[in-house]
């Protein structure tokens, strides 16, 4: 039993995002409620990687909040609806709906309002300062040498995931050691507010059918 192995973190990516782009907030660089459109310099469908949504004017409402609290509308991925393209499925702060597409879509405004990537300001907010330096959000040649092995639903051995771009949604790689710093330097609070861990732990939006999960 090691606690320096590396492992494929997935999903428990979006919690360091997160915790990053509060301390952002905490600092001014970005507000929780205002339309995230308003910090890029073209509208949103412009970008080729939101040409889907032209024409659905729904995407003026996104605000950091929701897609922090999935609840933008925005599918999980986009390449899991039947036409690969992405749709907003309800008016953005409604309802919650599971949203890797949303997680992705405050990476790009956070880069962009920062003008740094997401991985310098993931190291200088969370990973140097909760002490986990076996934590990267794309695989590095030092992991070779201890890493565990991901294994499919029939039992074959799929090897390391070895991610090759920076995705707030789930590219981290980090160690049962690495992730339990951060987690026990988010339940002390540290480097947010008092006010700031308040609003982080407090329910954003109603869950009221398991389907939805």
């Amino acid at each position: 039993y090691e606690t320096d192995t590396i492992i494929y973190a997935a999903s428990f990516t979006k919690v360091a995002f997160a915790y990053t782009v509060l301390q952002q907030v905490q600092q001014g660089v970005l507000d929780l409620d205002r339309p995230v459109y308003q910090y890029l310099p073209k509208p949103l469908p412009e970008y080729d990687a939101y040409k889907d949504l032209a024409g659905d004017e729904r995407w003026r409402k996104f605000t950091a909040r929701m897609l922090l609290s999935h609840s933008s509308g925005l599918p999980n991925w986009r390449y899991f609806e039947d036409d690969k393209k992405l749709h907003i499925h309800f008016d953005p702060g409604t309802r919650y709906a599971y949203s890797g597409e949303g997680l992705q879509l405050l990476q790009l405004v956070l880069e962009t309002i920062t003008k740094k990537p997401l991985l310098e300001l993931m190291q200088e907010d969370v990973f140097q300062p909760f002490g986990m330096t076996h934590t990267d959000m794309t695989w590095q040649q030092r992991f070779e040498s201890n890493f565990a092995h991901g294994y499919g639903e029939k039992g074959k051995d799929l090897g390391p995931e070895r991610k090759k771009h920076v995705l707030a949604a789930g590219s981290m790689l980090t160690t049962i050691g690495d992730y339990a710093n951060f987690v026990a330097a988010v339940w002390r609070g540290e480097r947010l507010s008092p006010k700031m861990r308040a609003e982080m732990l407090k329910a954003q939006i109603a869950i009221p059918y398991e389907h939805e999960f």
